[in-house]
């Protein structure tokens, strides 16, 4: 290695050394291509920028031959396409350069600039001050190929893209300079989504290739590569690729040195007019000519936001077209287009300006609503569940909320859903490290504060639900105190809170607690928070005593807890769920494992299976059903999970529970819920976050007065707008081009439940209906303000999953029968490459893709297929009068 250093130290040089009175001609080129993730780059959007550089030595420090000053000098620039096109698809056909540059950016960029070069680094950068950032970061990114080191190691260095680690790999006359890009560290906005697998993955590399000849430059070859992929779907992505070139063409008689002990001396004989510079890029912002205003645009997708079109993937493609006009809009204009729309058309614009997590929107919406009017809450619970949902929440949205929770709001469910939110955003800031800052810890402290001092029922549920959004570590506590020794839908609330948290937080004592509860050692529980006891213990990788004393307990359990202990059991089987192995090894016990205990009958199951099962993300549906001895329903339960390699997503769950309804059909309630009252309500889970349950009757009363006046119609539960992918980076190119990649993904939603029972036909149904619509947006551009390349990628989806499940209790065991069905749904991907001029003249090629997707019946269990058969058998000659 020593010979190859000393090979390039003619004089005293560690650098690339120029000889005096010399020119130095070399041709140099920028190209930039844009193009999905596997194209080759022959058919790529993009553009060429050319030129010929002029480099002479001006002068060399007389103490030291590795301080030197030299100008460099862009001259003969040319723009075209970075590929054939034919004449009619060229839009720089029959354009000048300065036509397409302009002139005050042609003369620009023409203007030379001077680098102080020490041992081969720039030093400092020198140039005309008032340029436009855009040719100035292209001087830098030409400036920035001249820094090179001739021995081997890593450094941290500074050049166009920023300060940077970079690691040299020096062999005879070839300098190899790999730029590690995921370390450079450089002025830059930019936000990713919440979680990993709404969002996108990147992978960037940098690498340029130098030859040398008499220890200076004779050519370069520098290439970078920005790919970014839908971590959902990787096949979805985009690449940006750029490339420079920079080669020694001649060497001429040149001008000579200029004399002086002093660098500022030799500028200031050169031209007064230079500044020094850093060789980082500058920001660059650019301005929108011809874009409507909000409200303008607010007019042109208006249509598509009338609530009975929001299962539609229109409206979802508007919300998120709406989303970038918000974020680029003030807060008067914001305020404009929400004080003028009508009542029907509001909740959509609230559930755009809040995702648009602009401080500008922040202020709009607080302004606009008031929480002291309760006329408003439908607005005020759209507000609230878009900030649950927020894909990068900070804790200025916190702060805003807590605020409002300490004063006075007018309605008990807005109040509710207030705490309930604030529990969503304190989780999504500590999972990116921010549960030190001081509003989460002030939040956190009034939760847990408050529920410490809670005596009223209502109020411990709100901030318990808080707590099952939160997630803290710390709530484990008092989370047990409510599970253990708390009465109904506390004690439960508490128990399927702690259900949430990974297993990995679940002490002895929460193994321990869950198992007396599970075994009533210390008092009588009710069946839906043992069972949940027990999906905690089997799901925190249980001990062998413990599933053995879960197996040994079947068959002295009510009758439906035992069936649905046994259903539970066997799915941890069928699907070899984490503790399976644990299971098998106690069935080898026959003890445990006997006929006796693994046939009783019942009509309450457990099941989980496969909706999709994909290279990059898979995603499982499981349903659980638990009725009580009198055939009437205590919890269904249905669960959507979506998963990678290394992340999940709980995408949704919808609950129905009811109890205390014995008396309407004259039955006998079983042990420990003698006194529970008449309930029945809907509790949602969606994309990670706890919604406000729904109640569709308390107490006897109110059941009676339903009944007589309900007309069956379904429930809402959720509807709305979500943002659900939300990604933007900007790209400071090497060549000196900004480039910026963004993808947004957005849901059009409408769940809705209901409960019907016909005490003439002793039936009782619940159908959960969800409708959604999926839209996903990205746009990969190099946007270099005289020319604009770039791809946009759509994909759209429409659904409808629908879960029915019909109880016949007229005999027992009574027939049950659920559904779980998908519709066929239409599935379209779009892709359009662009080459544009500010003139607007504009090149594109685009291609689409549209499949319909099969519908589907999932599949459940055996019993559930016989038991369809006889109801839908019995059921075909009686048509029911439904509440």
């Amino acid at each position: 290695i020593q010979n190859t250093v000393f090979a390039f130290q003619t004089g005293h040089t560690t650098g690339p050394s120029l000889n005096n009175d010399k020119l130095y001609k070399f041709a140099y080129s920028a190209e930039v291509y844009v193009d999905h993730v596997k194209a080759s780059l022959q058919k790529s959007a993009g553009y060429r920028i050319s030129s010929g550089v002029d480099v002479n030595l001006l002068w060399r420090n007389p103490d030291n031959d590795d301080d030197q000053l030299i100008k460099i000098m862009i001259k003969d620039v040319q723009v075209e396409n970075v590929n054939e096109r034919p004449a009619a698809k060229n839009i720089f056909r029959g354009k000048s350069t300065e036509k397409i540059l302009g002139k005050e950016y042609l003369e620009a960029l023409q203007r030379p600039i001077v680098l102080e070069l020490v041992r081969g680094k720039v030093k400092t950068f020198y140039s005309y001050q008032n340029e436009p950032a855009i040719t100035q970061n292209i001087k830098r990114g030409l400036a920035s190929l001249f820094q090179l080191q001739l021995h081997s190691g890593s450094t941290r260095e500074v050049d166009v893209s920023g300060k940077c680690n970079t690691t040299y790999h020096v062999r005879q006359d070839q300098v190899t300079k790999v730029k590690d890009l995921d370390s450079c560290e450089i002025a830059k906005e930019g936000f990713t989504s919440h979680n990993p697998i709404l969002d996108i993955g990147k992978k960037v590399t940098s690498a340029t290739i130098y030859v040398l000849e008499d220890s200076f430059i004779k050519s370069v070859k520098a290439e970078e590569n920005y790919v970014f992929l839908l971590n959902f779907r990787r096949k979805t992505g985009a690449k940006i690729v750029s490339k420079q070139r920079l080669e020694l063409k001649s060497v001429q008689a040149g001008p000579g040195l200029i004399a002086g002990k002093q660098v500022s001396g030799v500028i200031k004989t050169l031209d007064s007019s230079y500044v020094a510079m850093s060789l980082e890029a500058e920001p660059v912002k650019s301005k929108c000519k011809k874009c409507p205003s909000l409200s303008e645009h607010w007019k042109s997708i208006r249509e598509h936001m009338h609530p009975e079109k929001l299962s539609k993937a229109e409206a979802a493609k508007s919300f998120l077209s709406f989303i970038k006009s918000i974020r680029k809009a003030t807060k008067e204009e914001i305020l404009q287009v929400i004080r003028s729309e009508n009542k029907e058309l509001l909740p959509q614009v609230v559930d755009a300006v809040t995702s648009a997590q602009t401080p500008e929107s922040l202020e709009a919406m607080l302004e606009f609503l008031d929480f002291k009017d309760a006329s408003t809450s439908v607005l005020q619970e759209r507000f609230l569940y878009a900030c649950g949902f927020a894909s990068h929440p900070n804790e200025m949205l916190l702060k805003s909320l807590t605020d409002k929770f300490k004063g006075d709001i007018a309605n008990e469910e807005i109040r509710e859903t207030l705490v309930i939110v604030m529990g969503a955003l304190i989780r999504k800031l500590c999972d990116r490290g921010g549960c030190k800052l001081p509003f989460v810890v002030e939040a956190k402290r009034l939760i847990l504060n408050r529920l410490e001092k809670s005596k009223k029922g209502d109020n411990v549920r709100m901030y318990l639900l808080a707590l099952k959004n939160a997630l803290l570590p710390e709530a484990i506590p008092l989370l047990l105190k409510y599970a253990e020794s708390e009465e109904g839908h506390i004690s439960n609330l508490a128990a399927t809170a702690l259900q949430r948290y990974d297993p990995s937080f679940l002490t002895k004592e929460v193994k321990e607690t869950m198992n007396r509860i599970y075994h009533q050692n210390r008092k009588v529980h009710e069946k839906t928070v043992r069972t949940t006891a027990a999906a905690i213990i089997l799901n925190s990788n249980p001990s062998y005593m413990e599933v053995k004393n879960i197996l040994l307990s079947i068959g002295e359990l009510p009758m439906e807890m035992n069936k649905y202990m046994l259903a539970m059991i066997q799915d941890i089987l069928h699907f070899e769920m984490p503790s399976s192995k644990t299971v098998r090894k106690v069935l080898k016990d026959m003890s445990a494992h006997n006929y006796d205990r693994f046939s009783k009958t019942g009509s309450s199951s457990a099941y989980s299976g496969y909706i999709t099962r994909g290279p990059d993300v898979s995603s499982t549906y499981s349903l659980d059903i638990l009725y009580s001895g009198s055939g009437i329903l205590r919890r269904s339960n249905m669960n959507i999970h979506i998963f990678d390699r290394k992340a999940e997503l709980h995408a949704s769950q919808v609950v129905i529970e009811a109890q205390g309804l014995e008396s309407i059909i004259a039955a006998t309630p079983d042990e420990g819920e003698e006194n529970l009252e008449s309930f029945a309500g809907m509790s949602a889970i969606l994309f990670d976050v706890q919604l406000r349950p729904v109640t569709f009757f308390q107490g006897y009363g109110d059941l009676m007065s339903k009944m007589l006046s309900a007309t069956g119609d379904p429930m809402n539960v959720v509807k709305g707008l979500i943002l659900l992918t939300d990604y933007s980076q900007e790209i400071q190119l090497q060549a000196g081009p900004m480039a910026s990649a963004e993808f947004l993904g957005g849901l059009a939603i409408d769940i809705s439940g209901g409960m019907e029972f016909s005490l003439w036909y002793r039936e009782s149904k619940t159908n959960v209906k969800n409708r959604v619509a999926v839209f996903l947006a990205g746009n990969t551009e190099v946007d270099s303000f005289f020319v604009k390349s770039g791809m946009e990628t759509t994909l759209e989806l429409e659904t409808a999953l629908d879960f029915i499940s019909t109880v016949q209790f007229s005999q027992y065991p009574f027939l049950v029968c659920m559904q779980m069905d998908r519709i066929e749904s239409p599935f379209r991907s779009h892709v359009t490459k662009y080459e544009s001029l500010p003139s607007g003249r504009r090149y594109t090629a685009s291609r689409g893709k549209a499949v319909m997707l099969a519908g589907n019946e999932y599949p459940l269990h055996q019993e559930n297929s016989d038991m369809c058969r006889k109801v839908f058998g019995a059921k075909s000659d009686s048509a029911g009068s439904w509440f």
